[in-house]
């Protein structure tokens, strides 16, 4: 499980699954910073992790601010499942 910034928006939201450098990631939470005061592009702070870690991610068996953090392009995401392929 890792902290994930996303410069841009690729159009995810939570549960989304998304592949960065060749890895399935499950987005098990995302918050979108800078759209009044922030940056020119937005940010998408995201919470994410492999299928396996989903148990501990819902049970917060983890330390957040210990969590490796990583900052990618939006360009760089390759959305498997997004917004559009969630149910509401």
């Amino acid at each position: 499980m890792k902290n994930l910034i996303i410069h841009g928006d690729p159009g995810i939201r939570k549960d989304a699954v998304i592949e960065v450098d060749g890895e399935e990631l499950y987005c098990f939470s995302v918050k979108r910073q800078g759209d009044w005061h922030g940056p020119d592009e937005v940010q998408l702070w995201c919470t994410v992790g492999t299928e396996d870690e989903m148990q501990t991610y819902e049970t917060r068996e983890y330390i957040p601010m210990h969590l490796d953090t990583e900052a990618v392009d939006a360009a760089a995401v390759t959305v498997k499942k997004g917004k559009g392929d969630l149910a509401i």
